[in-house]
């Protein structure tokens, strides 16, 4: 009797157990601050692959047109994670419910200065007294022509900063010659390199070796409500970019479908800006202290802030 009842026990155990409900994975929302980022693609392959899965999330990734959009998604509460450039970190002084949690990447190689391709500028001397465009004031492009005008010793204003509204805009005037230069996404410049109709005059991680170029922000309200979602969420991401290091065929391949570029130039944008993803999201005192600074620089908070007040130190380093 105890022989043939036991077979049957484990049978009724075992259908129980596969008749049992899945636990559902936890949703997370992110928000790309733009969609023309390269150094943002981990998150798209971090879904494709099943990463994020595995660590039981179900992550939906937007994309927003610009910081400021991204920080009103978080405000009102239809996302949960923002990643964006370091000003975002700013907004959470002036009352926007989020704080940085991580780096994503460190120096800006991401950024180039991009001319015409019958431009008469051919190295960052040229660009002395020149107007160089950008998306909109205030914001890190901006910085970072006046930061490069600093560095070669013509002051602030020894490059002139045009605001233009949108990158779309910005090209055009740099192909009809309305401003000399712009300050652009590195893959803008390296795809005009592609079709000649542009150069890359310089990249400009040389110019500010100390920086967090793109953070990982976190809705506050989601934070403290979600600790564990969130640190499997980091470890996601850092697994996610790990692939990305260890895949660079698969990752030319989608990122070529989610920016509409070709393999071949996505390749080089890999190559140009591989480099430049945080090790393991650790936040550095001295690129914070340069991010503050630049917050002085361009009048964007009448004083430094303190570490607290736009990032928290408490799910870093990430180990995925």
């Amino acid at each position: 009797m105890r022989k043939s009842f036991l077979p049957i026990v484990a049978l009724l155990g075992g259908a129980v157990a596969l008749a049992a409900p899945a636990v559902a994975a936890d949703k997370v929302r992110v928000g790309k601050a733009v969609g023309s980022m390269w150094v943002f693609v981990p998150m798209d392959i971090g879904v494709e692959q099943g990463i994020f899965a595995k660590y039981g999330l179900d992550v939906e990734v937007s994309t927003m047109t610009g910081e400021a959009k991204m920080a009103q998604g978080l405000t009102a509460n239809s996302l949960d994670i923002g990643l964006a450039g370091p000003q975002g970190a700013a907004l959470s002084v002036k009352g926007a419910p989020l704080l940085g949690v991580a780096v994503l990447t460190n120096q800006p190689r991401n950024f180039a200065v991009v001319v015409a391709a019958d431009s008469p500028i051919k190295t960052v001397a040229d660009l002395k007294g020149k107007q160089v465009s950008g998306a909109s004031a205030g914001g890190l492009p901006e910085w970072l022509v006046r930061h490069l005008a600093v560095t070669q010793g013509w002051g602030p204003d020894g490059i002139k900063s045009i605001a233009l509204g949108s990158p779309s805009a910005s090209l055009a005037a740099v192909q009809t010659h309305q401003v000399d230069a712009m300050m652009t996404a590195t893959a803008t410049g390296i795809s005009l390199e592609e079709q000649g109709k542009g150069r890359i005059v310089t990249t400009m991680g040389d110019s500010v070796p100390k920086f967090h170029t793109e953070i990982i922000f976190a809705r506050t309200g989601f934070m403290q409500d979600n600790p564990d979602v969130l640190k499997r969420f980091l470890k996601g991401v850092f697994a996610s970019i790990d692939f990305v290091k260890k895949n660079k065929d698969k990752t030319d391949e989608t990122a070529a479908r989610i920016l509409n570029l070709s393999p071949a130039i996505m390749g080089k944008i890999y190559d140009s800006e591989i480099s430049t993803f945080s090790k393991d999201g650790s936040f550095d005192p001295e690129a914070l202290a340069v991010l503050k600074q630049s917050f002085i620089d361009m009048a964007i908070l009448p004083e430094k802030p303190t570490d607290d007040q736009i990032i928290t130190t408490k799910f870093v380093p990430i180990t995925p």
